[in-house]
């Protein structure tokens, strides 16, 4: 048992969503009364987010499962300055078109999870930011804040404390961060905002602005940073990020991050990532032994059917269980195409390891070599000065490997 009445406050509890809030009694109320508003910000600094805003995702998501009006808030507008919470340097400034592109590409993806027919919306924080007054916000909304107060904040002290440049346009993110609050409540009656745990500070600016301009009665909901069992960031590879646009992503790369889960997160990460019922989640959970594959590739499917569909979800298991408990290659694998000229004079296996994008230089390509990483048609590889070619090919392709779970099928063009 979770304590809380309210549908929504004891869904996201049972299932480890709440790290802190900023009234547990008055939060429960209000989702136990009336249908409630509320918002997680995302800037648009890509055209696809990452596995680790999916936790962010899924808040929104029961928030509308649980009968609520989830927002979705695009920073078309502080996407143009950045977010400095936490960050060692800026980031990089993006044109207004970038910002547009970006904006389309992450709608898309929130799709998938929200049902903007009813009662989910997103909403873009350019419609009021990019109209400001500069003297007028001044003294209608920066008066509110103390800048001995905004320097004590963590996001801000990291970068100080490490003599980094934090910049008077950086500094004045948390501001804009806070009026959108305002301008939500307003315009869409919006009482909470949830977010990272990262983000408190900045949530709390807003609650104390709303309170100060309107008398609003806002709340805050934060939920933990996660990492893995062994420390690893969510969302973030050897690789590189794990991006939730099958065009920077494919569903099969997708479904593996989630079927490699360590055996200790699977109960978390079930509850946090997919939808299948408590009960469910608890049979899987103390499966041990061989058993807990069959819990992560149940794991790694559900997440998948949220985001690429069912059929995607199916098809990369099955690519999956061909690959790895047939030993066969499936078509649906990672596939590149190289010119059959070059094939034909035969191609280095450092350079097709790199092409593959299984390395990213010849350097660590040797390296994986050298430790026996490397297989062409499941045949280990030991020496790096090996070229393959067209004896290599079967079916009209080689399947080169990296590892036991990293796989890429190689044709010819043409």
């Amino acid at each position: 048992m979770t304590g809380f009445k309210s549908e929504f406050m004891h869904t996201l509890s049972e299932r480890g969503f709440i790290h802190q809030t900023s009234d547990d009694t008055g939060l429960d109320k209000l989702f136990a009364s009336e249908s409630v508003s509320g918002y997680i910000g995302f800037d648009a600094t890509a055209t696809s987010l990452h596995a680790g805003s999916l936790i962010q995702i899924m808040m929104l998501h029961w928030m509308q499962k649980t009968g609520h009006k989830p927002i979705a808030l695009m920073g078309g507008g502080t996407s143009m300055i950045g977010d400095p919470s936490f960050k060692d340097e800026a980031r990089r400034m993006l044109s207004v078109d970038d910002i547009a592109v970006n904006i389309e590409g992450i709608g898309r993806q929130f799709g998938r999870y929200l049902d903007f027919g009813a009662g989910a919306s997103m909403v873009n924080n350019a419609d009021w930011l990019l109209d400001i007054n500069y003297v007028s916000f001044l003294r209608d909304v920066g008066r509110h804040f103390s800048v001995n107060r905004m320097l004590s904040f963590d996001s801000v002290k990291l970068r100080l404390d490490r003599e980094q440049s934090l910049s008077f346009l950086e500094f004045n993110y948390m501001i804009l961060q806070a009026y959108d609050f305002v301008e939500l409540n307003r315009r869409h009656g919006v009482r909470l905002q949830m977010g990272g745990s990262d983000q408190w500070g900045n949530i709390i600016n807003g609650i104390e602005l709303g309170r100060r301009m309107d008398g609003a009665e806002l709340y805050a909901l934060t939920s933990p940073l996660l990492t893995s069992s062994s420390g690893a960031k969510m969302g973030k590879t050897a690789n590189g990020a794990v991006w939730l646009n099958a065009d920077m992503m494919s569903p099969y790369d997708f479904w593996q991050y989630w079927r490699n889960t360590e055996d200790a997160d699977v109960g978390r990460f079930l509850k946090l990532y997919t939808t299948l019922p408590m009960n469910e989640i608890a049979r899987l959970a103390v499966l041990g032994g061989a058993e807990i594959n069959e819990a992560k590739k149940q794991l790694a499917t559900e997440i998948t059917a949220m985001l690429h569909g069912r059929a995607a979800a199916d098809e990369a298991a099955e690519t999956a269980r061909k690959t790895f408990e047939e030993g066969s290659v499936a078509a649906t694998l990672p596939t590149i195409e190289l010119p059959a000229a070059e094939i034909e004079d035969g191609i280095g296996i450092l350079a097709l390891v790199v092409k593959a994008g299984l390395a990213t230089s010849n350097g660590e390509a040797r390296r994986h070599v050298a430790g026996g990483a490397v297989r062409v048609n499941d045949e280990a590889v030991s020496d790096e000065r090996m070229t393959v070619g067209t004896d290599a090919f079967r079916d009209g392709a080689v399947k080169l490997s990296l590892g036991k779970k990293r796989h890429v099928l190689v044709r010819a063009a043409g």
